[in-house]
């Protein structure tokens, strides 16, 4: 954030800066996808303008179609999303304790539902070393919490219970939906793309070649600038989705440290996340961008930047952890009063 030092902003001014980012993100989706869906017919009608009146376009079916097509696919996605992920990471439920540490974790999630004030989630492991958490779910009322082996080996209590304050976050704010939605959006624009390859105009009429004599500059403009829309549509809606995730990452770190008033215990478990070298076997790509740290290792999420920002899933753990310690040490003054 230009002009404003985050880790000077109070929980709450956080909590409304990571929802504004947000919200000017996901206005950027909708209006990206409708230029894809609408824009085609808009150029198509111009393109048509002088053909015969059966042959002119008037009904702009294509943005219809598109965008019906797309809906269809995302809530497929959608509703299948939170047990794909939790299969695709071979997740074993808790439903019985089997150890003490899985007994401290179902304590543990049982008190920060009750501060976060949710539905208790269903409660799964991962039998990973490399140290690690998610949430996953449609609604607080049918979500999951996901944590590593790893990271029950390492984490003391009040490392955990800050931990999955911070998922229960991700759920309280509807994190998990959002970033459902956006995943199966990115597969419907794929989904789109392809399928216009059939229904482009001009392909095969006999007086193609005459009509783009009769464009004028702008519309051949538009027409490039759509078509290569459609190439890197793709690629847009992931960046969409990524920036999307690094944004809601400070909000949740956040909301956890509301949760247990102990911002110092998640800085010290995203610190010791952050210096574990065992390699993920278990969370690939797809769900990377959902875990409380990048379980991928790649470089980019060290850096800041705008090369950071629109390729990383997360956000530099080491900003994540300052601005958690400034929290923690202003909470620290008020309690003991001390000034300056």
């Amino acid at each position: 954030m230009s002009g404003t030092d985050e880790t000077s902003l109070t929980l709450f001014q956080q909590q409304a800066l990571n929802r504004r980012r947000t919200a000017w993100l996901i206005a950027g989706f909708v209006l990206f996808f409708a230029w894809l869906g609408f824009g085609g017919d808009f150029i198509y009608a111009i393109y048509t303008a002088h053909a015969p009146p059966p042959a002119q376009h008037h009904v702009w079916w294509f943005g219809i179609v598109m965008c019906a097509v797309g809906a269809i696919v995302a809530t497929y996605a959608y509703q299948t999303g939170p047990e794909k992920v939790l299969w695709a990471t071979d997740a074993q439920e808790v439903v019985q304790p089997a150890d003490d540490r899985q007994r401290q974790l179902v304590n543990v999630v049982e008190e920060m539902t009750i501060a976060a004030g949710v539905p208790r989630p269903r409660i799964w492991i991962i039998p990973d070393q490399d140290p690690n958490a998610f949430a996953t779910g449609t609604d607080p009322r049918a979500s999951h919490v996901a944590v590593t082996q790893g990271l029950l080996d390492l984490c003391n209590r009040d490392e955990l219970q800050a931990v999955i304050g911070h998922e229960l976050g991700h759920i309280k704010n509807l994190d998990v939906r959002l970033m459902t939605m956006l995943a199966a959006l990115v597969g419907a624009v794929l989904l789109m793309r392809d399928g216009t390859r059939y229904f482009l105009p001009g392909r095969s009429s006999t007086d193609s070649r005459s009509r783009k004599g009769d464009l004028g500059p702008l519309v051949i403009v538009l027409i490039v600038l759509w078509l290569v829309s459609w190439i890197l549509a793709p690629l847009i809606t992931q960046l969409l989705a990524l920036a999307v995730s690094r944004k809601r990452e400070y909000l949740a770190d956040a909301m956890g440290a509301q949760f247990t008033r102990n911002p110092l215990a998640l800085a010290s478990a995203l610190q010791k996340i952050e210096g574990a070298d065992q390699p993920t076997s278990h969370i690939t790509g797809g769900t990377a961008h959902m875990c409380i740290a990048d379980p991928l290792g790649r470089r980019v999420t060290a850096h800041e930047g705008f090369l950071a920002d629109v390729l990383a899933t997360h956000p530099p753990m080491n900003k994540r952890i300052a601005i958690l310690k400034g929290m923690g040490y202003a909470q620290l003054k008020r309690e003991t009063g001390i000034t300056g």
